[in-house]
């Protein structure tokens, strides 16, 4: 990886050069980081022998992920910056492209933001893949945390806000990810939250069929009983603030209006309970998604319904607007992420990733083609549906959480995606440092015979005998450990009593032993028992 810094100069042009290991013998020192957002990235070296008798001052450093630092290089460099997007090619002039070829590790401290890059790309085109972000960098839990069941960044990207299925509010921090505090905000669990887009007020809904409204500093300023007690899944601002929408287990879509705090109109239309609604950015047009497989465009002003779409077969748990304002994105639990035109109203692409249902999806906010979805396995997909990109999923993170993630939202700046999750737990995830390999396809595996990554995913079974509770473990706990640490899916079928594994040639050998170990160390305990059962029964 060190050879490649010669090929991949720094974003600005100011920038010193990585250290020569060839050069005097004062360059073993690795230079210090100049921004928090590489503080952690470098150990101490500085162990000099005089200083061995002397007590060193203990520092407490925490992890964080600060965006003021590239913000203020994006902008000192704007007018001076190249675009480097046609750098990524096989040095030599051959213009044979490789995927994977980034810069030397020292250059972190010189990463922009997505924002940046985008405005940067005269000449080039913008690389979507920078907002692929695979890197854990924290994972939060409150103490007697809950299910984490939605969540939303405060204006400005500052602080992240969390409800929990206690109806707690959780602020945490956004740059350092610290805990800053916990309220009580609702009677039951929390269902949605969503900010005006002035920025000025937030709203919530629980599963009691109540709605708060909240200024930017969390305190209460109205509450409004709706939707006949039933729980509101969904809530909406109209692109001017004026109004807002509602949807609940009253299978109606409720449009509301903001100042006066009263219903204006209540929608009807869908024959079940209706999971989800967003207004369209900039038009009087609403979408929303019911339990009974059809997604409704509604006209807010007639109160009556535009069209109805009918291209999933169970639940639509969300729906999505693009921001350019013609995209429409669908998930389902049938396992579908269905992109739609509403220019033309037709289907543009269907994006099967995700084995489990689809429990959460979440456009990027720099680039348009980009977007994130999350599975009720835990599963965090990133998906590039524009003119380059595919419909099969860019980057897949198996076990990103160990149960369902039920929400999701990006940092303003597109540089941190947070989520969150029925296992109780908050996770940041950025983007990969320079000369990580992680999230990337070859990720952990080993060059085969012939030169080829043996990443060819296969399907197999184990027969598990009368062992099949052994395997699955209390609520789940075991397989769900063993899936984490061998990166492959596992199911129980307790009908034919057979593990069915699926991954790699070597990760479903590596399952069988783990399994077969598991096995016989039971088979051997039960053996055990029954000896000292024998000898008992001889007296």
């Amino acid at each position: 990886m060190s050879n490649l810094a010669a090929y991949c100069p720094p974003v600005n042009s100011g920038a010193p050069p990585p250290p020569n290991n060839n050069n005097s013998t004062n360059n073993h020192k690795r230079p210090p980081p100049t921004s928090s957002f590489s503080s952690n990235n470098y150990p101490d070296d500085n162990n000099d022998p005089e200083d061995e008798g002397e007590e060193q001052p203990t520092e407490l450093k925490r992890r964080c992920i600060d965006y003021h630092t590239p913000a203020v290089l994006d902008l000192t460099s704007r007018l001076y910056r190249k675009s480097n997007r046609r750098s990524h090619a096989l040095p030599g002039g051959a213009g044979l492209a490789t995927p994977y070829l980034q810069c030397h590790t020292n250059y972190i401290k010189w990463m922009g933001l997505p924002l940046g890059e985008v405005g940067s790309s005269r000449g080039g085109d913008p690389i979507p893949s920078t907002a692929f972000l695979t890197h854990l960098a924290h994972v939060t839990r409150a103490k007697n945390s809950s299910p984490v069941m939605c969540l939303s960044w405060t204006p400005g990207g500052r602080r992240l806000l969390t409800g929990n299925q206690e109806g707690e509010f959780t602020l945490w921090d956004g740059i350092n990810f610290s805990f800053e505090l916990i309220m009580s905000a609702h009677d039951t669990s929390f269902r949605c939250m969503a900010w005006s887009h002035n920025q000025n007020y937030l709203l919530t809904s629980d599963g009691a069929g109540n709605i708060k409204y909240w200024s930017p500093s969390i305190a209460p300023v109205q509450s409004i009983d709706s939707h006949d007690g039933q729980a509101i899944h969904a809530l909406s601002f109209s692109p001017a603030d004026t109004k807002f929408v509602s949807c609940g287990d009253d299978a109606t879509v409720r449009i509301w209006d903001w100042a006066g705090r009263r219903e204006e109109r209540v929608l009807e239309g869908h024959g079940w309970d209706v999971k989800c609604v967003q207004w369209h950015p900039r038009s009087s047009v609403i979408c929303s998604g019911s339990k009974d497989n059809l997604v409704k465009l509604w006209d807010p002003r007639q109160g009556g319904c535009l069209s109805t779409l009918y291209g999933h077969k169970n639940t639509v748990t969300k729906v999505a607007w693009n921001d350019n304002g013609n995209w429409l994105l669908t998930a389902s639990r049938d396992q579908l992420i269905k992109l739609y035109d509403i220019r033309a109203m037709k289907e543009l692409c269907s994006l099967k990733g995700h084995h489990k249902e689809v429990t959460s999806i979440a456009w990027h906010p720099i680039y348009e083609t980009v977007f994130a979805s999350g599975g009720m396995d835990g599963t965090l997909i990133y998906w590039n549906v524009g003119p380059k990109g595919s419909e099969e999923p860019a980057v897949k993170i198996p076990f990103a959480h160990d149960m369902a993630i039920w929400d999701m939202k990006w940092h303003p700046a597109g540089h941190l995606l947070a989520t969150g999750s029925n296992d109780r737990q908050t996770k940041f995830f950025a983007r990969n440092r320079p000369g990580m390999k992680q999230g990337l396809d070859d990720d952990g595996l080993e060059v085969a015979d012939g030169g080829a990554y043996d990443n060819e995913i296969i399907q197999a079974e184990m027969e598990l005998g009368n062992h099949v509770g052994i395997v699955i473990g209390r609520r789940g706990a075991t397989i769900i450990a063993m899936q984490r640490q061998t990166k492959t899916k596992m199911h129980v079928d307790q009908i034919r009593r057979v593990l069915q594994i699926e991954g790699t040639a070597r990760q479903i050998e590596t399952v069988k032993k783990r399994v077969g170990a598991l096995l016989d160390r039971v088979s051997s305990d039960n053996e055990d028992r029954g000896q000292m059962g024998g000898g008992f029964g001889g007296f």
